[in-house]
Parts: structure tokens; C-alpha cells; sequence
């Protein structure tokens, strides 16, 4: 039986009282070690639920248990221990004049003791393979580099759950594939629980679960293959499906007998390869 990690109930949230909700009436379990994403549209909520999540914000009504704690303006520090956030500007998070010193930032607002605080900058850093880039100015590495100090900024605090909101928005594709990938490792390594904020359904589709938000709403809550059979529907609501499921579908259309509709493009090259293979 799944562990529940984080409990989100039937949780409304106003920026403005006299406008529509951001959040209204959401709910949504999270367990311990998956890998789930958070998709939809800009103004769809999903970025309000994981600010909620952290203890940014607090609910205007219904509840919300990390690590069965209850989230309230007295238990806030304490959820911020279990729940870690890499944000979509990497420039905006660094507060050290070298990587070392924004790793160890944290360690330090948490009174970590200097002999376990070197010890967990080292396995922090290594575990984003930035180990050889401690005396680096943060400003002078790529995207994706600083992506990936930032989570070993996040992961030496050694939390239970890893928030990236839109953290691979701003990089180009390798920045982008590089922090997917060091994510996906810590996360396969029992390390952390991920929370991927994001409207790019390709990234959402390497997830475990998916849950679509729109308009404050929960639209949607499955596998990515249960979710992408909503096909139309999501480009209704403002998503742009896959390039590997669109090709999958067009090629199924004209006439090519694929057993699937791909979510990654190694799925269909695989199958793709298989049927010449038998030509």
C-alpha cells in the first residue's frame, strides 16, 4: 500500500476576495518516492497548490498534512524542513559569492554544525555532479549548472520533497535535460519525493502521476497514458500534447499499425524500428 506523504483537502485559496478563486475546492494525495507532475495553463492554480504545498501561502479554507503535519502559521518553518523548492529563475536563488557558499546557506539558516555541514555539501554536490565547480561564482556557470546547485542547495537540508516549479522553463534543451535527469536519479535513488510544476506536457509525460489543473480546479488525475487519451481536451483547456504523441497519432491516421500512442520519441523510434525490422 502506497504511503501518503502529503494530504491536500478540499483547499480554496483567494488572491482577492472579490475575484474567482485561484484554488477552489482541491484535493489530491501524494506518496512517498513517486514522481508526480503538476500541469495546466498559466492561471490554472498549479503554481498557487505548490506555494500551498511549501507554506508560501495558507488555504483560506481546508486542510493540508506533510509529513503529518498540519500546515498553519505556527507550523510553517517546520513544513519547510520537509518540503524544498527550486524556483523558475535560477539567478533570483543564489545568496553565496561561490557554490559552496550557497550550498552551504541553508545548512547554515538550519543550524547544521560545521563538520556535518562540509560533509553535506560534498554528498550534495556530488549527487548533482557540480563537485568540481565549490569555488565556481554562480553567475559564471550555464542554466542548467545553476539549476542543479540549486537543488543540491535544496537536497543538503536533506528534505522529504522536492518542489521544481517551472525550474526548466528558462533553460535551453540540454539545461533542461540535464536537471530532468539529476531529479530523476535522486528521485530512482529513494532520496526524494518530486513535485514537478510545469505546462510542458512532454516533461509531465516521464512522470509517475499526472494531475491537470484548470481554472482552480482539478481537471484531471492519472498515469501520463490515461491522461493523454483526453487528447482534444487538453489543447482545449489551453496544452500543447507531446510532439511524440501528435506523430503517433498521425502516423496511426495514415495507415501505420503502432500499437501505442508514444509519450516519449525513444518509445516510438523504438517501435517504429521494430515494424521495419519485420518488413
Amino acid at each position: 500500500m502506497k504511503e501518503t506523504i502529503i494530504n491536500v483537502e478540499n483547499i480554496t485559496f483567494h488572491y482577492d476576495q472579490e475575484a474567482d478563486p485561484a484554488l477552489d475546492q482541491v484535493s489530491i494525495e501524494i506518496h512517498k518516492g513517486e514522481w508526480l507532475a503538476i500541469v495546466g495553463h498559466n492561471g490554472s492554480g498549479k503554481s498557487t497548490l505548490a506555494r500551498i504545498i511549501n507554506g508560501l501561502y495558507l488555504p483560506n479554507q481546508g486542510s493540508v498534512r506533510v509529513c503529518g503535519i498540519e500546515l498553519s502559521s505556527e507550523s510553517i518553518w517546520d513544513i519547510r524542513k520537509h518540503v524544498g523548492m527550486v524556483f523558475q529563475n535560477p539567478d533570483n536563488q543564489f545568496v553565496g559569492a561561490t557554490v559552496r557558499d550557497d550550498v552551504a546557506f541553508g545548512l547554515e539558516n538550519n543550524g547544521i554544525d560545521r563538520d556535518e555541514m562540509i560533509r553535506r555539501i560534498e554528498w550534495a554536490t556530488k549527487k548533482v555532479k557540480m563537485e568540481e565547480f565549490l569555488e565556481h561564482e554562480p553567475h559564471h556557470l550555464s542554466g542548467g549548472q545553476k539549476q542543479r546547485v540549486a537543488i543540491a542547495g535544496v537536497i543538503a537540508v536533506q528534505p522529504d520533497v522536492i518542489i521544481l516549479d517551472e525550474a526548466t522553463s528558462m533553460l535551453d534543451p540540454v539545461g533542461r535535460a540535464e536537471v530532468i535527469q539529476t531529479v530523476r536519479e535522486l528521485n530512482k535513488q529513494g532520496i526524494l519525493t518530486v513535485i514537478s510544476i510545469t505546462h510542458d506536457l512532454e516533461e509531465a509525460s516521464k512522470a509517475d502521476r499526472m494531475i491537470v489543473m484548470n481554472a482552480g480546479k482539478k481537471f484531471a488525475e492519472g498515469t501520463p497514458d490515461e491522461v493523454f487519451q483526453l487528447d482534444q481536451q487538453l489543447v482545449d483547456i489551453g496544452l500543447d500534447l507531446p510532439f511524440p504523441f501528435l506523430l503517433s497519432r498521425k502516423l496511426k491516421e495514415a495507415g501505420v499499425s503502432l500499437q501505442n500512442h508514444h509519450l516519449t520519441e525513444e518509445g516510438l523510434v523504438n517501435e517504429l524500428w521494430t515494424l521495419l525490422s519485420k518488413v
